[in-house]
């Protein structure tokens, strides 16, 4: 089970339309130019070159809180989520046991297992990995959050029991408990020596390790990639792991694709640029585009694959803490009451046509999106069911105003009961410009009810550390990943999470807040997380987690836009692709073959 990460989704939007047509000649020249020095390799090896958007911001996986990242090629876990059909499957582990009181899980690793060094993986870096790591408080790691069991939050308990079995222990019954020990294992020979050293301030020097900076040899993983390099701006590329466990029927070695290379791309507009004059071998398609790229299936020697209704979830959300850190508040107390006002969310939920969203920007392939829960996870609660939903309805909006207090000026500008003219700032991220479109939109419904957004779209890793860190922020518009096990936002929903963005407590080792008030509904979507996951019964987790969607619809807390089409654009030369939702194009790398 893989923690919530902030996502940030590859998409393209109509606007520059006959720019891109009259640069695309150009576009392939340059495309042609950043990988020419690959092309005499290139013909010799298989390999595959895909676009993002930003460039990667660690790689430590354990400091890690953002999608696309590099981990997805690199690491591995005991065990995995297969996407096609959810079932667990042996990963590192090669099988694992299960106490009859559910309490115990007794993990048997495979023979042989070795890192990308040559160093043998041994049940004391599982051990490491967990005790040291994951479950170490001085490390500010969001994968503590899913681990944490029951009222008491206790931590599971990990002991060697010989040189391959390794047990897991929790206190209580803990539904998530078997999935919840997919998190990558990290190598004890590398890090040891890292996390047990401090640096000046008292800190483990783990917390400064394996940062982008680091040389990718240094880099020890599990994973059937290695890292090979990386440029800053440029790309990342990778090259198979030649220790990777996994062997085919027949006993040859996996992966069989030689070198996977990621091209950082200044924008969407970009990287459709370059899938299109044949420089990328996939690419995520936005439904602007759709139309167009279908068209072009066979010329351009690609097939577009639709895993439906994508995971995770995209939405706005305003910053709700009312603390102050070195004695400034950390958002304007006029603004703060603004957004502590649960009208004045509900108004804004209300004013937001996202129909037209989907019907412009998504170009109708999207659906309402309504729940911090997939709608493909058996836990999700459908408006059918008594989810709460804000259909369109800017004259509801505006009572809801009045009702709290607002009241509106001549020239109808919404003005708070003190005369404040109501303004924000909304930011996003720069070059997904499917959400600045979305960003757009909101900016223009929202001025229909009075209010001024002021839009500020910003480089990705300058927003993560905005609400991760400096927790500057007013109001913005991101998205989650998402899962079919809702614990797996228990980083979101806990109000010590490490995503708790809305109300984000300070991590370790971050300046203290002063202040911060924790809502009695908030609280109770906290406690109503932790029971779900003590709950063995699926149809009373069910009901549980039903109710935190319903007290999340209502309080809002996050409100939620549209759920798109998960949809790929994939070259013929690539075989062997399972395309879901959950897991993407590249989930069985291993099994992928190019065939020029």
């Amino acid at each position: 089970m893989e923690m919530f990460k902030y996502s940030n989704t590859v998409t393209v939007t109509w606007r520059r339309w006959l720019i891109l047509m009259l640069a695309l000649v150009c576009m392939i020249v340059l495309s042609a130019c950043s990988l020419s020095q690959f092309e005499t390799e290139a013909a010799q090896i298989p390999e595959l070159v895909r676009g993002i958007l930003s460039d990667p911001k660690t790689f430590n996986y354990a400091l890690s809180q953002e999608s696309p990242n590099v981990f997805v090629l690199i690491n591995e876990g005991l065990i995995t989520e297969n996407p096609i059909t959810g079932e667990t499957e042996p990963a590192l582990a090669q099988s694992w046991k299960i106490s009859q009181d559910k309490l115990k899980i007794e993990f048997t690793l495979r023979k042989g297992l070795k890192w990308s060094d040559g160093e043998p993986l041994t049940v004391d870096d599982v051990v490491f990995t967990y005790n040291d790591i994951y479950l170490n408080e001085e490390i500010p790691t969001d994968a503590r959050d899913i681990l944490r069991v029951g009222q008491s939050r206790k931590l599971p308990t990990v002991r060697k029991l010989d040189n391959r079995r390794v047990e897991f222990t929790v206190p209580e019954p803990f539904a998530p408990f078997l999935g919840s020990i997919g998190l990558p294992i990290l190598p004890a020979h590398t890090l040891r020596e890292f996390v047990e050293n401090k640096d000046a301030d008292g800190k483990p020097l783990f917390l400064s390790t394996w940062g982008v900076d680091t040389p990718p040899e240094q880099i020890i993983v599990n994973g059937p990639y290695q890292l090979e390099s990386y440029l800053t701006n440029q790309r990342i590329i990778f090259r198979r792991n030649p220790y990777y466990w996994q062997r085919d029927e027949e006993g040859n070695q996996q992966p069989y694709i030689e070198r996977i290379i990621w091209q950082i791309v200044e924008s969407q507009d970009t990287s459709l640029l370059q899938f299109r004059s044949g420089g990328l071998d996939y690419i995520a398609v936005s439904p602007e585009y759709f139309s167009l790229l279908k068209r072009q299936e066979k010329q351009g020697n690609f097939v577009i694959d639709n895993g439906g209704p994508a995971y995770g979830t995209t939405f706005i959300s305003f910053n709700l803490n009312q603390g102050s850190r070195n004695g400034k508040p950390l958002v304007n107390p006029i603004k703060s009451r603004w957004f502590n006002t649960v009208e004045f969310r509900q108004a804004v939920a209300y004013a937001i046509d996202r129909q037209t969203m989907i019907n412009n920007t998504f170009r109708g392939l999207g659906e309402l999106q309504n729940s911090p829960i997939s709608i493909q996870s058996p836990y999700y609660l459908s408006p059918e069911e008594g989810l709460p939903v804000y259909e369109y309805n800017p004259d509801k909006a505006k009572e809801l105003l009045t009702s709290a207090g607002f009241k509106y000026n001549a020239q109808q500008q919404l003005l708070d009961a003190e005369g404040n003219r109501v303004r924000f700032v909304l930011i996003t991220n720069a070059g997904n410009k499917t959400r600045e479109a979305m960003a757009a939109q909101i900016k223009q419904d929202l001025s229909k009810i009075g209010i001024q957004v002021d839009l500020n779209p910003i480089a990705f890793g300058t927003l993560v550390d905005k609400l991760s860190n400096t927790l500057d922020w007013e109001c913005y518009l991101l998205g989650f990943t998402g899962g079919n096990e809702p614990n797996s936002g228990s980083n979101v929903w806990s109000v010590e999470g490490g995503l708790h963005t809305f109300n984000q407590k300070p991590q370790t080792g971050q300046p203290v807040i002063t202040g911060r008030e924790v809502a009695d509904w908030e609280q109770k979507i906290s406690e109503l997380y932790i029971s779900a996951a003590q709950e063995l019964d699926k149809e009373k987790r069910k009901e549980l987690y039903g109710e935190t969607q319903r007290l999340t619809q209502e309080y809002l807390p996050m409100i939620y836009l549209v759920n798109p089409l998960s949809l790929a654009a994939v070259r013929d030369r690539i075989q062997g692709v399972k395309y879901s939702a959950l897991g993407g194009v590249t989930w069985n790398i291993h099994e992928l073959t190019v065939e020029d």
